[in-house]
């Protein structure tokens, strides 16, 4: 049995990917080009992959491909239907990120509520030292504690970001696809309106693609803090730049996009830089231990399928 990791390089060069190797002979490709996946595929029985597309384009010739373990909780880049016709099955890894995500999440909301890179440049650059004075309060910051945290979506991440949130004595708004009795549920519009923070924490769905639309971002406060960890197509891209280059948004935090990466032409790349913009490349999910544990579970959940069980199924 061949057991191909298709993007180790995408999971870090830090973690041991030798466990894999228990079920059968391993192969690790940092990344492949789109020339190089038909074969690699097709050759392999299980393969192991985080961002990759899967579809036709890459499973139409395949014949022995039996499991795709995607090393994520979404699952958005796997066609299910064209694995279904094909009786591959599919696992996904649920909830080892959310300590992680909402680690990142909470470090971009209080770096742009504090300012704090810019207090740390005043001391850096020797402003501090040129002003004379014992402190510098420029720029204005503000108390997080009593402002209103709007979450959209509440799965384990979602949770966890709430927790946080009540902990600083934040006001919890939550926007969920069913709403439940006792959190303190509004439908998206009454979220952005109202939130002084707003965070993302959805799958990427056909109902979730583009909701964070132009006329949402246009909704929401002229000095809230958004933050999107969830997927890059959730949100108009090119709207929030354009809300920061005008001053609608008090600030943004992204750490996902439609393309990653992004390119020179994209929107972001004009208020890349900005004080009030924090853009990082899709590493909210990966502390070490959150990388650990989602290769652990990717191992069970082999283990289960070889043994005829199902776990973590998602074309089911």
């Amino acid at each position: 049995m061949i057991i191909s990791v298709l993007e180790a390089a995408t999971l870090g060069k830090d973690l041991d990917l030798t466990p894999f190797a228990e079920f059968g002979e391993l192969k690790t490709f940092d990344n492949i080009s789109p020339e190089d996946e038909k074969e690699i595929i097709s050759e392999s029985d299980i393969i192991v992959i985080n961002k990759i597309k899967i579809g036709e384009h890459n499973l139409k010739d395949v014949k022995r491909l039996k499991l795709i373990c995607e090393m994520a909780t979404g699952y958005d880049n796997i066609d299910l239907e064209s694995c279904k016709k094909r009786g591959i099955a599919v696992c996904n890894v649920v909830g080892y990120s959310a300590n992680s995500v909402a680690q990142i999440t909470l470090c971009m909301v209080l770096s742009l509520f504090s300012h704090i890179e810019e207090y740390r440049k005043s001391v850096y650059d020797g402003k501090y030292n040129r002003e004379g004075i014992p402190n510098i309060l420029t720029p204005v910051y503000h108390e997080i504690f009593g402002k209103t945290w709007g979450i959209i979506g509440y799965g384990n991440i979602g949770k966890q970001v709430a927790n946080v949130a009540k902990a600083l004595g934040c006001n919890i708004l939550i926007n969920k696809r069913t709403p439940v009795p006792d959190i303190n549920c509004t439908d998206l519009d009454t979220l952005c309106r109202n939130s002084d923070i707003i965070s993302v924490h959805t799958p990427l769905t056909p109902q979730t693609k583009g909701f964070i639309s132009r006329e949402r971002i246009a909704m929401m406060k002229k000095d809230a803090i958004f933050i999107n960890v969830a997927r890059g197509a959730v949100a108009d891209e090119a709207a929030l730049a354009e809300a920061v280059l005008e001053d609608r948004l008090g600030g943004i935090g992204i750490d996902v996009y439609a393309k990653e990466p992004f390119g020179a032409d994209h929107p972001f790349a004009k208020i890349s830089g900005r004080p009030n913009v924090y853009l990082t490349p899709h590493m909210a999910w990966g502390a070490y231990e959150a990388r650990a544990r989602c290769r652990d579970e990717a191992i069970e959940n082999i283990r289960a399928f070889l043994s005829g069980e199902r776990r973590n199924r998602v074309d089911c």
